[in-house]
């Protein structure tokens, strides 16, 4: 599959594929499951989103998922706190626009923590992350969203428009990995990865689903499939 890359500006990190967001479950074993399911489905990296969790429900979880994840080779990301993504050996954080300073994530975790920001619909915003230290920037919500109905609609083309970023300080021309969330389903999420995103980021749709591990494999065929579902040999 095409992207809007140039043949000099290679995206070096982890992030891309299926990019699970957890859902608001306390029970870590059912948790672990899910994750472990959707892993068999091609999912390539998770994030830890506990909005509602005490602080030790969150870190618990969090290492539960760090030895899952260690297991299984999928990425893990915390979400919000990179004190608690250090604490569980996490390999990153996302932060929102409330939920800290990139500089001060990028300075504690050195350069091997991975950090993605939420950029909305705002390219003026993840240029200041990644001058701060961010790695990975997301964008959405792409579709209508049932996570956050309210949340800020981003355009497709903001994914194309991304692909022009650079990475500061790289010997070579270097590009962020680009981050799809908001309403993406095994149905849209071909459109996602055809105007650009590298991963998508999912919760409902892949957490929510009766088969995990299926719903993961229908999302996967993003990668090897055109926006209208043919398949392709093409990456």
């Amino acid at each position: 599959m095409s992207t809007p890359d140039t043949p000099d500006a290679a995206m070096a990190s982890p992030m891309r594929g299926l990019y699970g967001i957890t859902p608001e479950w306390d029970d870590t074993a059912q948790l672990v499951a899910a994750v472990e399911a959707a892993a068999r489905g091609g999912l390539r990296a998770v994030q830890l989103r506990r909005k509602l969790a005490t602080p030790a429900k969150r870190l618990e979880q969090a290492r539960a998922l760090r030895a899952a994840c260690g297991r299984l080779g999928v990425v893990l990301i915390i979400n919000d706190d990179w004190r608690l993504a250090l604490d569980a050996g996490a390999d990153g954080v996302h932060l929102g626009r409330d939920d800290g300073d990139i500089a001060q994530a990028r300075q504690a975790g050195g350069p091997a923590l991975l950090i993605g920001a939420s950029c909305y619909n705002e390219p003026e915003r993840a240029r200041a992350a990644l001058a701060a230290g961010a790695d990975h920037v997301a964008f959405g919500a792409v579709f209508d969203s049932p996570t956050k109905p309210a949340a800020v609609r981003a355009p497709l083309s903001c994914l194309a428009d991304a692909h022009r970023l650079r990475l500061p300080g790289a010997s070579r021309p270097t590009r962020p990995a680009i981050v799809a969330i908001g309403g993406i389903t095994p149905a849209n999420a071909g459109q996602a990865v055809a105007a650009g995103a590298d991963a998508l980021a999912v919760i409902t749709a892949l957490f929510g689903a009766s088969d995990i591990e299926a719903a993961a494999r229908a999302f996967a065929r993003a990668w090897t499939a055109d926006p209208a579902g043919n398949s392709s040999s093409k990456a």
